[in-house]
């Protein structure tokens, strides 16, 4: 007896036992040698038909046209799809018809992976088609596929319920080939930046996950422990902290693809776990940083797009160098009126009520200046743009400026009203950096649960020395999101972080 299963899995159970009552294994242990591709037979066969004569393809049924003895079928590989030919006597030259008359038109079903061998010709209609001479069933699908359907030009049944699609990832990819696209392209995009740092011979390097005390960033840690250490650990907000140690350590340039952790809220442009690319040259400032992102970000744009133009929604985003600059109180005045460059404390705390700027008690100088400029600027900042010299109480780690008093030499690049990166002078300054670092566990006394916490034995690494460095961080996820004009960065994860799905009956076999 079988519960907690639709009919519809019921009858491809009943298929699967019926295969193997039939001597047929539904799960071939041997390999199939696949030596084309469908999307490879469409881009070259129409040039020369005396191509693919002995083609062999595998991949997934996703639909099919049962015609007697002879049959059409659709056939989707990772490169896209293809019309197979199936004629009763080619895959059954003997006596026995069973593969056929049986297997093919009966059990198998849309969703199974196949193995077929044959040749490829272009039918009547036009279509380039492979002539099935042998079929194998690779593995049988005990699930229906959410296959779009369409009458009178309206699609409906299609697989676009945004919670199922992230938590079925696996079905998504299936029915929305695209989907796959923005995956790859996404290694495209990393590849890319890959390539441009490694040709400046910068070092690729890994960091702890779990660390002892958690720095680089203002965020909220996720917690765990370490039974053997006996230790509480912390997942990585940032590497920040360990990359400068191997600065210290005496490289000129390194770089890390990081996954960080930050137990925070969730929306559409944040998830808890994402990736960062952080970058560390030694001798170099924040200026020199900029440049370089111009440059790197738009060599991703000409790798991926061909162009420095990229769609985006409604806006067409120009990547082509060079980038607007404000620095951050210009940016504040511009967008709202008001100078607040020598404003104290309290008085910010008044413009940013006049402005509807929600605050709290718990915002010191710092966080009521970015909170301004997230609300009143941030959004409004569609092309690349970098926002420079923030105030000190914002950047505990980075270096004061060389010029202006009470601002730091730091740099965020806005693009489509969101953060794309954040990169500073770094501070190397052993006693101002403890000094900064005893100013943020004030704030955490205040209340502010983003408040850094103090590195003892990074302190110790500064105090060895380390030389006048610029570092970089940048969201891989968001770059995506933005060169593959994804909406959500759920779009650009394999697996975004869900709620618990709801208990279900379970399905069993009894």
């Amino acid at each position: 007896m079988t519960t907690g299963l639709t009919e519809q899995e019921i009858i491809r159970r009943n298929s699967l036992n019926e295969i193997i009552r039939l001597g047929i294994n539904p799960y071939p242990p041997e390999t199939f040698e696949v030596n084309v591709r469908a999307a490879e037979i469409k881009k070259y066969f129409p040039g020369n038909n005396t191509l693919y004569q002995q083609a062999s393809i595998a991949g997934r049924i996703m639909s099919r046209r049962i015609m007697g003895a002879a049959s059409f079928m659709e056939l989707q590989d990772e490169s896209g799809r293809i019309q197979l030919y199936v004629k009763r006597d080619d895959i059954c030259p003997g006596e026995d018809k069973t593969l056929y008359n049986t297997v093919f038109k009966k059990l198998l079903d849309i969703g199974d992976i196949i193995g077929v061998t044959g040749f490829v010709f272009i039918t009547q209609m036009g279509e380039i088609t492979i002539h099935v001479k042998s079929l194998v069933l690779l593995s049988k699908s005990l699930r229906p596929l959410p296959i779009v359907k369409e009458k009178e030009d309206e699609v409906f049944d299609a697989f676009t319920d945004p919670e199922q699609r992230y938590r079925q990832r696996y079905v998504d990819m299936i029915v929305n080939p695209e989907v796959r696209a923005v995956f790859v392209k996404r290694n495209v995009l990393q590849n890319s930046m890959r390539n441009y740092l490694n040709a400046k011979s910068y070092l690729e390097v890994e960091t702890p996950v779990l660390q002892p005390l958690y720095g680089g960033a203002a965020a909220r840690p996720f917690k765990t422990f370490h039974n053997t250490l006996d230790m509480t650990l912390y997942l990585r907000i940032a590497n920040e902290l360990y990359l400068k140690r191997l600065i210290v350590g005496g490289y000129d340039g390194v770089y890390e693809f990081s996954k960080d952790f930050r137990n925070e809220g969730m929306d559409r442009f944040h998830n808890p776990e994402f990736t960062q690319m952080e970058l560390y040259v030694a001798y170099k400032d924040y200026e020199w940083m900029m440049d370089l992102v111009e440059e790197m970000v738009e060599k991703i744009a000409l790798d991926l797009h061909g162009t420095t133009q990229v769609q985006v929604g409604d806006n067409l985003i120009d990547f082509k160098r060079p980038w607007k600059r404000f620095t951050m109180f210009e940016a504040i005045e511009h967008f709202t009126g008001v100078d607040i460059s020598n404003k104290s404390e309290e008085e910010l705390g008044l413009v940013a009520r006049a402005l509807d700027v929600p605050v709290d008690r718990t915002m010191a100088k710092g966080k009521i200046i970015d909170q301004i400029f997230g609300e009143k600027c941030e959004p409004f900042l569609i092309q690349p743009t970098f926002i420079t010299d923030y105030p000190v109480e914002m950047s505990p780690l980075a270096k004061k400026h060389r010029t202006k008093t009470g601002l730091v030499e730091r740099f965020e690049a806005i693009c489509n009203g969101k953060e794309l990166c954040n990169a500073f002078s770094e501070l190397n300054d052993p006693i101002d950096q403890r000094e900064r670092f005893e100013s943020q566990l004030e704030l955490g006394k205040r209340g502010d649960d983003e408040s850094m916490v103090l590195d003892e034995d990074f302190l110790r690494a500064l105090e060895f020395g380390m030389p006048p460095t610029a570092g970089l961080g940048i969201g891989i996820d968001r770059l995506t999101m933005i060169m593959t004009n994804s909406a959500s960065i759920q779009d650009v994860l394999f697996f975004p972080q869900m709620r618990p799905e709801k208990q279900k009956t379970n399905h069993l076999v009894e």
